[in-house]
């Protein structure tokens, strides 16, 4: 692409796009696209199987009208309120429908969050191993965090966000531990005189907040960057060659995928992961078919994944954290369930990333985007509206 023809294509200059505002709009619409243009990547390889054509909307499933709290509103106008890049309705393992803003679609998205999600798989892989116990320390596998809030912290602690940690999770600053940690997976510039450190580093400063580890859900990024290192450290594989190797070619994947890594290559599990919509709706699809992939190669264990979306983890303590959004939610292995009648579930990431898959309805939909704010309360409603009318719609 030309310089002409990325300007008039985007509307803005290849050269205004860097590493201090790559996730900011309007440069966040193509940059989520590009990730390893800005922050170190290592490969997931895929199979490169052959991907079938465009699909589109044949059942004019995108022009429905939902209803909600205030009205209603068409699919298409929701999908452009939350600024949809990519989205694909998956039904009984087949594309029903399909939308893509760009024309570069196969180009790999950052999930942001839905890695986490992806982390939690690769260690479900690995309990299935018998590599990794879930019920084990965190320092039997990473004795460097021994100081840290990580020191009297178990792996389970690790999946089901049951760790107390002394840390803010607060995406739109710059300063102070949230700074730190930006710095520490080379997602923000150094500051001046300054170094940018290392994951395992910064994760070894973290200290225990004020109560005990197991009580409260506590969303904190950092956790699950501490298990893709647990991950690593279990298997004795690189995050990348593992998800590889155990995941992304047995599930049939088409493109590859991508995880950014810091300074010496420690990947980034918590938020790092970049692929299509179309293979993270596969990934959808792998749970619905009780960790089968659409071929039926065997990936995870039914139990595992049966604990995962559906009866496993703590109502109590997602209850104990004031989670309004699903009052009847939990938590598990880095996966929600929403404690709907339908028993769907999710990974959720921001800037308006989701993988919603109902399995009433044998429904799977993976949605990817470039919402200005990565956090924003009205647009994840809207999404949720969306995504939960689409699993239900007939085609």
């Amino acid at each position: 692409m030309t310089k002409s023809e990325f300007s008039t294509r985007w509307g803005f200059e290849r050269s205004e796009v860097s590493l201090a505002n790559w996730r900011e709009a309007p440069w966040s619409a193509w940059s989520f696209r590009n990730v390893s243009e800005f922050v170190p990547s290592a490969r997931i390889a895929a199979e490169r199987a052959e991907t079938q054509p465009a699909v589109g909307d044949p059942t004019g499933l995108f022009q429905h009208e939902i209803g909600l709290s205030d009205g209603t509103a068409s699919a298409t106008g929701i999908m452009a309120a939350t600024s949809t890049d990519a989205l694909v309705v998956m039904r009984a393992g087949t594309i029903v429908a399909e939308y893509n803003k760009d024309p570069t679609a196969m180009a790999p998205h950052v999930v942001f969050s839905v890695s986490k999600s992806i982390t939690g798989l690769l260690a479900g892989v690995a309990m299935d191993d018998g590599c990794l116990d879930p019920e084990a320390p965190v320092i039997r596998y990473v004795p460097e965090v021994q100081a840290s809030a990580f020191g009297d912290a178990t792996v389970r602690h690790l999946l089901d966000m049951l760790v107390s940690l002394d840390f803010s999770e607060d995406y739109l600053t710059a300063e102070g531990d949230y700074g730190r940690y930006r710095r520490a997976v080379l997602w923000n510039p150094v500051e001046p005189g300054g170094a940018a450190g290392a994951l395992l580093g910064f994760l070894s400063t973290l200290r225990k907040g004020r109560t005990p580890h197991g009580e409260t859900f506590v969303y904190r990024s950092p956790v699950s960057d501490m298990l893709a290192i647990v991950v690593e450290r279990a298997t004795g594989r690189r995050y990348a060659d593992y998800a590889s190797e155990r995941l992304w070619k047995p599930l049939g994947a088409t493109e590859d995928a991508f995880v950014t890594v810091d300074a010496v290559g420690a990947p980034r599990g918590a938020g790092g992961v970049s692929m299509t919509a179309r293979d993270l709706a596969r990934v959808g699809e792998l749970l619905r078919l009780g960790g089968r992939s659409p071929s039926g190669t065997r990936i995870l264990s039914e139990s595992w994944v049966a604990d995962t979306v559906a009866t496993g983890g703590s109502q109590r303590a997602w209850r104990a954290a004031g989670n309004a959004w699903l009052p009847d939610g939990r938590y598990r292995n880095q996966w929600y369930q929403t404690g709907y009648p339908e028993k769907a579930f999710a990974a959720i990431g921001v800037h308006g990333q989701w993988l919603y898959v109902d399995p009433s309805t044998e429904t799977v939909i993976a949605k990817l985007s470039s919402q200005p704010l990565p956090s924003d309360d009205e647009a994840d409603r809207l999404s949720l509206d969306l995504l939960r009318h689409l699993s239900k719609a007939p085609v």
